[in-house]
């Protein structure tokens, strides 16, 4: 389908930008978001927004943990003529400058959640290593993907009250990502549900005023890991960065006696590099989470991303964190806020995790779902 896109540079292939890659309808560009106070205020944005042009769909979530209480927007709409408009209903994107300034803003809405937030880069951008998976012959991931820590400022309205965000007091982290991308299906309103076993994974990211650290990796044996992609920058005195790579990693995890579901209740990780000490992380988390269903991960109530839910579709809902029946369906993939120290400094950050069944060196965990 010819757009008027195609009046502009930037074509990849010899197709219209209509088509992405070689037309797998697994093609997907996503943004996520976070934001969280550093005094430990128990609350917790979330957002994110997907691009899949070959299904002709664009749709988006935003959703702010706010103690106990996880509220959460949802929409989608078809591409028609205007595909890279980053927006879908009342949610938009803005792109203000490259890897340093994104304005997101979300206007009145039936989930009583708006915002006018800017993402401010604290720290440069880092692109993790590719992450490619082949399963009986087939190419079932093969994805890019860029993390980055920043601070925000703007506002925000919840259960009816107005939060004003600065950057010295409102820290978080952003990720994007394109490429042919896996399907998780754990929605009990669409079985047949995906089953996983044997492996402990991460996605975490955490900040100090003058260290940043991203780490994404994925273990079938403690200490083994099968993937592994981390950075860590440090800001010198004359304001540049040192970048570096990590090589190797380890983590030492105490998990909660939460009856409900997977929970870090402190940890240990650990980054080697080729050159210089390692970085060694003390991660404790707090109670806020954003449980990343309430997002369509993996899919809730029978929609996934990427669904054709017509023009336009939305929808909201509340969620109790401490109601059995939710959080079963939650699962367990969430954003879950840390306070971390490091050689002396404290900061805060994000932390994704979870132990599928079979995994030897986490039993406890394991009675509930990775994902």
């Amino acid at each position: 389908m010819l757009t008027s896109q195609d009046d502009l540079l930037g074509h990849q292939t010899s197709g219209t930008f209509a088509q992405a890659g070689n037309g797998d309808p697994r093609f997907t560009e996503r943004y996520w978001y976070t934001a969280h106070p550093v005094d430990g205020t128990p609350l917790l944005i979330d957002i994110g927004l997907g691009y899949y042009p070959n299904r002709g769909v664009m749709d988006c979530f935003a959703g702010v943990t706010v103690g106990r209480r996880q509220h959460n927007f949802r929409a989608s709409r078809q591409l028609g003529h205007n595909p890279l408009e980053t927006a879908v209903g009342p949610l938009r994107l803005e792109m203000v400058e490259g890897q340093q300034r994104h304005r997101l803003t979300l206007e009145d809405n039936g989930s009583g959640v708006s915002f006018d937030i800017t993402f401010e880069a604290s720290f440069p951008a880092a692109q993790e290593k590719q992450s490619f998976r082949e399963r009986k012959g087939q190419v079932e991931e093969d994805l890019a993907r860029v993390a980055q820590l920043g601070r925000y400022r703007g506002w925000l309205v919840v259960e009816g009250q107005r939060h004003l965000l600065e950057p010295a007091t409102w820290w978080g982290q952003r990720d994007r990502s394109w490429g042919i991308r896996s399907e998780m299906r754990t929605d009990f309103a669409k079985p047949p549900m995906q089953q996983h076993s044997n492996f402990f994974w991460t996605w975490s990211m955490f900040q100090c005023d003058s260290v940043g650290v991203s780490i994404f990796m994925k273990e079938r044996e403690a200490g083994k890991p099968y993937y592994l992609s981390g950075a860590e920058f440090v800001r010198q005195t004359d304001g540049s960065v040192r970048k570096r790579e990590a090589v190797s990693a380890s983590h030492d995890i105490e998990w909660a006696d939460d009856p409900l579901g997977q929970t870090m209740a402190r940890a240990t990780l650990q980054l080697d590099f080729e050159e210089g000490p390692p970085r060694v992380l003390q991660l404790e988390p707090l109670p806020i989470r954003f449980y990343l269903k309430g997002g369509l991960y993996g899919g809730f109530g029978g929609w996934n991303h990427g669904d054709d839910r017509g023009p336009y579709a939305q929808a909201h809902d509340v969620w109790d964190l401490d109601d059995a029946l939710t959080r079963e369906r939650a699962r367990t993939l969430s954003d879950h806020v840390v306070r971390v120290t490091t050689d002396g400094l404290s900061g805060m950050g994000i932390s994704e995790y979870g132990v599928a069944e079979g995994f030897a060196r986490y039993a406890a965990p394991q009675r509930f779902p990775a994902l």
